[in-house]
């Protein structure tokens, strides 16, 4: 049996949204767009995706792969590839969002793509 579950942590923001990336927008209001108000005029715009993977094994071990990928929050949206925060995130080292890097990027850098490395390489332990 294999569980994920990923979420954006904002620094300005005490690590909201957190858990609850999902469910982040209000009511009428897309969760970029809260995210971007709640940021309007903060200087540290630090974030990082986390993404963590649970496998339970057939013999009953628990194996689990963490992945993150840390960078800031953009001032505005950027790009056309991707969901949900990616056109608002921009990678450490990079100048361009997510959505703006594309799905090609993402195959390789993305939170998930190194939480699947890191689990295949305890699975293989």
């Amino acid at each position: 049996m294999l569980g994920e579950d990923s979420g954006l942590e904002v620094e300005a923001l005490d690590g909201r949204p957190g858990i609850r990336s999902a469910r982040y927008g209000a009511e009428g209001t897309e969760a970029n767009d809260r995210l971007l108000g709640e940021l309007q005029g903060v200087d540290d715009r630090e974030a990082r995706y986390v993404c963590e993977l649970v496998l339970i094994a057939p013999d009953g071990r628990e194996l689990r792969g963490t992945g993150t990928l840390k960078g800031r929050i953009a001032e505005e949206p950027a790009g056309e590839e991707g969901f949900g925060y990616d056109p608002i995130f921009i990678p450490e080292g990079e100048d361009r969002t997510v959505a703006e890097l594309g799905n090609d990027w993402k195959l390789d850098n993305s939170h998930r793509a190194r939480a699947a490395r890191a689990l295949l390489a305890a699975v293989s332990q």
